[in-house]
């Protein structure tokens, strides 16, 4: 069914429901704003694996993964591992401004909720496979300090996870103490990319749209529905959070500071493509299981610019509820905090090359209220009941 129709049939519907729309009224959304809401669904959206990773979709080497997601035996004292950061009861995040790992960290710690379905990893898209970005934090001074040996190490001396290990890679984790790393990492990537969350009120709003249904539609509350219209309308939010995940996957100037202490800023962009194009372990290396261009074809083709300077990935708004607080360190306490900003934006802290797309919006407080409301039902009810698959012990029959 086209959108003019369907808003032709909402219209009929809305009539034959008068009596109920007083108690729940549904906004007469145009064609156009139809068709913009119709592009931030469906959800769930089609599978995805995490690129260049052979065991991406392997029962065991997920479940390995797992385990070594919450083992703080991987860091090189025993203190962290990935759930320190990334914990499950808070969205996978660990809502601090910035995260402490050894050493108190320059960035927040992003959801890993639906990163599967993200092109690039870390807030300057330094990794391009969610292997390669586990890599990062083990090996990082800052974070777990660990070496490939410590890795190997630790992996070959525990039964259990020699025995995972075994399960997921075919062979023992006594070769090359890197391969082992660089494995481990492909497991905890695995587990990682099992992380996708459900649906959200929006989500059941949206399809009510698009099938006609207004007496579905009108459970939606008013407040999200005007806060809906603002996003796709008059805020020009959805140019950078669209599609099914609210993000376009890119980085952009946000007008934010981005000083990580007094005269030290964060390059954000500019300097996650150097890294990028300087690591070991991006999908045109030799660990990449890539076998055809395409998939390393976004790293082949990435190139530093000058404009991409104090750029951060625009982030996923699903289960951004749960995420507080937020911007690439932090600095914004919480969603009003967040349309705040946006409706008072100083257009001096832009860059002045480029399309300019973000513009004040001067929001009264009922229609920032409004936004926020919209925004809060972009979250899974359970996303935060989450819990880890139950393991049989590990055995490997002679």
């Amino acid at each position: 069914m086209g959108f003019g129709r369907i808003a032709l049939a909402i219209g009929a519907l809305l009539t034959l429901l008068a009596p109920a729309a007083a108690l729940t009224p549904l906004l007469d959304f145009s064609a156009d704003e139809l068709q913009r809401i119709a592009r931030l669904g469906p959800w769930p959206p089609p599978p995805a694996l995490d690129p260049g990773n052979a065991v991406a979709a392997s029962p065991a080497a997920i479940g390995f993964g797992q385990q070594l997601f919450f083992d703080a035996r991987l860091s090189i004292d025993g203190t962290l591992s990935c759930s320190t950061c990334h914990q499950p009861l808070l969205a996978f995040a660990d809502a601090r401004k910035r995260s402490q790992g050894r050493q108190a960290l320059d960035r927040n710690a992003p959801s890993l909720w639906n990163a599967v379905h993200q092109r690039w990893y870390g807030w300057d898209g330094a990794a391009d496979s969610l292997w390669a970005q586990a890599i990062r934090p083990i090996l990082h001074g800052h974070e777990m300090d660990a070496t490939p040996v410590h890795v190997r190490d630790t992996i070959a001396r525990d039964p259990e996870l020699a025995c995972r290990y075994q399960k997921a890679f075919g062979a023992a984790p006594h070769d090359d103490a890197e391969a082992v790393l660089v494995n481990a990492s492909k497991a905890i990537g695995a587990f990682v990319g099992t992380l996708q969350s459900g649906r959200t009120p929006f989500d059941a709003f949206r399809d009510a749209l698009a099938r006609g249904d207004a007496k579905a539609a009108s459970r939606y509350p008013l407040p999200a529905q005007r806060g809906l219209r603002l996003f796709v309308g008059r805020g020009n939010c959805h140019l950078c959070h669209g599609g099914p995940m609210f993000s376009n996957g890119e980085f952009g100037d946000t007008g934010l500071p981005f000083f990580v202490r007094p005269g030290v800023v964060d390059p954000g962009r500019q300097r996650g493509i150097e890294l990028l194009q300087l690591s070991e372990y991006n999908l045109l290396s030799r660990w990449s299981d890539a076998r055809d261009d395409a998939t390393a074809l976004k790293t082949r083709q990435v190139l530093p610019q000058h404009r991409n300077f104090g750029e951060f990935k625009v982030p996923s708004l699903r289960n951004v509820a749960l995420t507080a607080p937020y911007a690439h360190d932090g600095q914004l306490a919480t969603l009003d905090d967040v349309v705040r900003h946006y409706s008072e934006l100083d257009l001096e802290r832009l860059h002045a090359d480029g399309e300019q797309i973000l513009k004040p919006l001067h929001l009264n407080d009922g229609e920032r209220a409004d936004l926020v409301a919209f925004l809060q039902t972009l979250s899974d009810p359970k996303a935060a009941q989450w819990q880890p698959m139950r393991l049989s012990r590990c055995s490997i029959k002679p």
